[in-house]
């Protein structure tokens, strides 16, 4: 690689996100990672009182014109990988700049994601898992620029780690790295300052394990589940 490249992960919250991030983080030409770059904007923006608010607020970029600037550095060789959450990306903020980056969606099975939001997040309401908005992005990228980004199913990352990377880095231009398959414990310079609440799994991660369990679900988690599925489905017609 010869050139920085942006590539812009979206998906929503507990969509093994983290453990890609952590993927993305061990190759060899990434030369930055950002987490959720928004996350602090977004907060600030809605008032949501999410655990550790004050924290982000006043730790991370808060201004969004100031988080585009960032995103879309064209300075130096390598690729600058980009954990984004779909909700983060309110309507008040310029969606333009998207095009200036390789845009990707990781997806998820909704009852694992809501199960999992909840139990970090009681409060969370429909639009907090991001299925809505995920959806219109993809299809506002796909729309303007008349191709369908890279669609990854966490369900089929860990089930198959390395084809499905595989599949991936072709699919965005970049070589294959097996170093995206293992990485170290622990918490990384580039974690926000939530990652002790939202990452306490990931810390002790060191590759993509299968989620082996049957779990049962709660009623509200399959009442929000029924209301993702349509998303869900559509976004997954185009996955990898």
């Amino acid at each position: 690689m010869t050139e920085r490249l942006n590539i812009a992960m979206w998906s929503g919250p507990r969509n093994l996100s983290t453990a890609l991030m952590r993927s993305f983080g061990n190759r060899a030409d990434v030369i930055e990672v950002f987490d959720e770059p928004f996350y602090a904007s977004y907060l600030k923006l809605t008032n949501k009182k999410h655990p550790m608010y004050d924290e982000v607020i006043s730790t991370h970029e808060s201004n969004w014109k100031n988080v585009i600037t960032k995103c879309i550095v064209t300075r130096g060789e390598g690729i600058c990988y980009q954990k984004h959450m779909v909700h983060h990306l309110l309507p008040i903020i310029d969606k333009s700049w998207i095009f200036q980056c390789k845009n990707c969606f990781l997806i998820r099975d909704p009852k694992q994601v809501i199960s999992s939001f909840l139990k970090k997040w009681p409060e969370a309401n429909f639009d907090d898992f991001g299925f809505r908005s995920q959806i219109d992005l993809f299809n506002f990228i796909k729309n303007e620029l008349q191709e369908i980004p890279a669609v990854l199913d966490a369900t089929d990352l860990t089930n198959n780690p390395e084809r499905c990377l595989k599949i991936l880095c072709k699919k965005i231009n970049i070589s294959w790295d097996p170093r995206m398959l293992k990485w170290e414990a622990g918490l990384k310079s580039y974690d926000g300052i939530w990652a002790p609440h939202w990452y306490p799994s990931v810390q002790t991660s060191t590759e993509f394990n299968k989620n082996t369990s049957k779990r049962e679900f709660s009623k509200s988690v399959l009442n929000f589940a029924a209301q993702a599925e349509d998303y869900y489905s559509e976004l997954s017609s185009y996955k990898i």
